[in-house]
């Protein structure tokens, strides 16, 4: 059973710059929002953006600001590499990259555990474990190649996957805790965080990065006591560098909304020990990624149960729904979060971040006013002289996101004796 002893954070040092929003459309066109200032990490460059009717081309200035803050963003992460390359290199955060893993992790299989088999291992039926929620792997099995090492020994590892109901094939990274490989929990289910990115969401996830240190934060947490060992699965978020598709299947383009609620967890359900409910299934992400787990949260609450949405998005704005008004209702959270109440489905959860030198806490603010009721519980994180950017919604989460989440989703359950 886990504690959640109360844990002081310290400062972070030398947190990179801020970053931006989405791109290839319009922000905020029919909302009156702005963009925020700054750069995606791990995103190297301002995106091309096709030519567009004029309503929907964004006014000059804009573009200056996101073209200064990339350029600011670039020589950040220069200075950080040229100061810490040689430190990271000793501490071989890519050794291995690149060499085959299973499920993940180099390791050899644990009984009954088919997704650790070698690729090309005939899957055999997965043996029924004392808790009827646990679902076992049974394939079919992904080859993993592994892109960065925790000092722990933990990997990240990707992988490439073809959705069968999406059509869409794209990368997924993948990383799973220290806990996952203990014989103890060898039939046991995990929960699954869904970390989805911000801005381009492609070709990259920037959670796979580990200096961010998403899965530090909750391999640490583990230790504390203040949150669960999750499966942590980080998928592309959309097909392309041009426009942001909002994490949905918008007529004519990518379903990039049955790829996220569908293809991801079914490709993890087939790689790694999870659970069946509901209970075991969350996301989490920033920006635009917020807005697309919380869409999706409150699109399937019989699939998921809860989502860390950071950076204030809350309504969809791709200028792809052009002509497309129903299906865009269709997507919005406000809308979602009012059908919920209306026929009292299941509860969800939402926590929000939002940084005290961001903008975005008033739409929150109004969302949960508005729609935080009934099966809709909301509360609201303020992350102290936090900014729009991914290192600050780490530290959020390690002050007290994660000790929320981990209170809401099913814990591991390790075999007694």
């Amino acid at each position: 059973m886990h504690q959640y002893p109360q844990q002081a954070q310290q400062p972070q040092q030398g947190e990179p710059p801020q970053y931006g929003d989405r791109p290839g459309r319009p922000y905020g066109e029919h909302h009156g929002r702005r963009p925020p200032p700054g750069g995606e990490p791990g995103e190297p460059h301002d995106p091309v953006r096709p030519a567009q009717p004029a309503q929907s081309i964004q006014p000059q200035s804009a573009e200056r600001s996101r073209r200064t803050m990339w350029i600011s963003a670039a020589l950040a992460l220069v200075l950080l590499l040229a100061g810490g390359g040689l430190a990271a290199w000793k501490q071989e955060w890519f050794s291995g990259s690149g060499d085959a893993v299973g499920s993940g992790k180099d390791r050899p299989p644990a009984a009954g555990d088919t997704a650790s088999a070698a690729p090309g291992t005939p899957q055999v039926p997965a043996k029924p474990t004392g808790d009827p929620d646990v679902q076992l792997p049974a394939g079919p099995k992904a080859e993993f190649k592994q892109t960065a090492k925790l000092d722990d020994g933990t990997v990240i590892a990707k992988t490439r996957l073809a959705g069968p109901k999406s059509g869409f094939a794209g990368d997924v990274w993948v990383w799973t805790p220290k806990e996952y490989d203990d014989p103890k929990y060898a039939k046991s289910g995990f929960p699954v965080l869904i970390a989805l990115p911000g801005g381009n969401g492609y070709p990259t996830n920037y959670w796979a990065d580990r200096s961010l240190g998403l899965q530090k934060a909750i391999s640490e947490g583990v230790q504390a006591g203040t949150s669960l060992p999750y499966i942590v699965i980080m998928p592309v978020l959309n097909p392309d560098s041009k426009y942001y598709y909002d994490g949905s299947d918008i007529p004519g383009q990518p379903r990039m909304g049955t790829w996220i609620a569908e293809d991801v967890p079914d490709f993890t359900r087939a790689n790694f020990r999870t659970y069946k409910s509901r209970d075991g299934w969350a996301f989490m992400g920033s920006s635009s990624g917020a807005f697309v787990g919380m869409k999706t949260l409150l699109q399937y609450p019989e699939k998921f149960k809860a989502v860390i949405a950071s950076g204030g998005e809350i309504v969809p704005d791709s200028p792809l729904w052009r002509g497309h008004q129903a299906e865009m209702d269709a997507n919005n959270p406000e809308k979602l979060a009012r059908k919920l109440i209306d026929t009292q489905g299941p509860e969800v959860y939402i926590n929000f971040q939002v940084g005290t030198k961001e903008t975005g806490k008033d739409r929150m603010l109004a969302f949960q006013q508005q729609y935080g009721k009934g099966p809709v519980k909301t509360t609201i994180r303020d992350i102290q002289n936090g900014e729009h950017n991914g290192w600050h919604y780490v530290r959020g989460m390690k002050e007290g996101s994660l000790e929320w989440i981990s209170k809401v989703l099913k814990a591991p359950k390790p075999e007694s004796g």
